[in-house]
């Protein structure tokens, strides 16, 4: 029988750690031929917006999507997964705190990946949902000793730094400005829905990690074309999901100023075929726009850690 895992099962269940492990082993795959992930589609009313992501990660026995809907009334995530030889449904599974700390996991993946060995601290722009994932897996994934977050929601911006520190372990803080948010900070993380970019690009320091998460549309953009082309090298979850979606990124890839064979697959620093920072003065980016297989692999954790415990709902199917 397929199982119905909801919020608060999951809640139970998954780990920052948990996450980690699962995203790599998505990138893994990917980069060695034994995964399939297939570009966000999008169906849009005037109301509502239906995204479909979809994959497969037949090496781990799986092949699925997720779909959500967004809406001026909140978002709705599910996650199907379904038994990659059999094409049974395994579970359906409920993926709003799924997806946050996924796509956190994908930014503290990267962080270990590409930042300097010796990265302490960390500068952050959002106080919201995302953000918390974000935060929490870049303190899980490295020794950092300092957290700066900036928000234009300054209500709620004491509030986040205070429970996250308490998460963490790791002292969380208001940043007083954009600058002060990007000034001495080792790695960068951009987590908003900004149309404009966040900061000037003089800003950045030589050796800086920066993780783009926000932007995933034309309209969107977090970083300007400045601070991309300071960036030596451009890493992404995928290629053609990031030529599909980059808001960073496209208006350089539409003047011809990047090129998509620039672009490395942060698989492909995973399994060692492209090496990744190469020196410590380097700058370098990670943009974030997420992928069915890394939702499918956390998912399929989560499924394996609810089976033993009895959680979840048998669904008559």
């Amino acid at each position: 029988m397929a199982l119905f895992l909801s919020e608060d099962d999951v809640k139970k269940l998954l780990t920052v750690d948990m996450a980690l492990e699962a995203v790599e082993s998505a990138h893994r795959d990917l980069a060695l031929g034994a995964a399939v992930d297939t570009p966000r589609a999008r169906s849009r009313l005037p109301q509502t917006a239906l995204h479909i992501l979809q994959g497969a990660l037949p090496a781990q026995g799986v092949i699925g999507y997720k779909a959500y809907t967004s809406n001026k009334s909140g978002n709705r995530f599910l996650v199907h997964l379904f038994d990659a030889a059999s094409g049974r449904l395994k579970a359906v599974i409920e993926a709003d705190y799924l997806g946050m700390i996924r796509t956190g996991a994908a930014s503290g993946l990267a962080a270990r990946c590409l930042a300097r060995p010796d990265a302490r601290v960390a500068g952050v722009f959002g106080a919201g949902w995302q953000a918390e994932g974000h935060v929490r897996a870049i303190c899980a994934a490295l020794p950092l000793t300092r957290v700066k977050v900036f928000s234009r929601r300054a209500e709620c911006l004491q509030s986040f730094c205070r429970r996250l520190s308490e998460i963490t372990g790791v002292a969380v803080v208001p940043a007083e400005d954009p600058e002060a948010t990007v000034r001495g900070s080792d790695i960068v993380g951009t987590v908003t829905t900004a149309a404009h970019p966040l900061f000037d690009a003089a800003w950045l320091e030589p050796g800086t990690h920066v993780n783009a998460a926000g932007s995933n549309s034309l309209i969107r953009q977090e970083l300007s074309e400045s601070a991309v082309k300071r960036c030596q090298l451009v890493a992404v979850d995928s290629v053609p999901t990031a030529l599909a979606e980059a808001g960073d990124l496209l208006p350089l890839l539409e003047k011809g100023r990047l090129h998509s064979r620039q672009l490395v697959e942060l698989g492909e620093v995973i399994v060692g075929r492209h090496a990744g920072r190469t020196t410590a003065e380097q700058i370098t980016l990670f943009e974030s726009q997420g992928m069915a297989i890394q939702d499918l692999a956390v998912a399929l954790r989560v499924l394996a850690a609810a089976e033993p415990l009895g959680l979840g709902r048998e669904l008559p199917m």
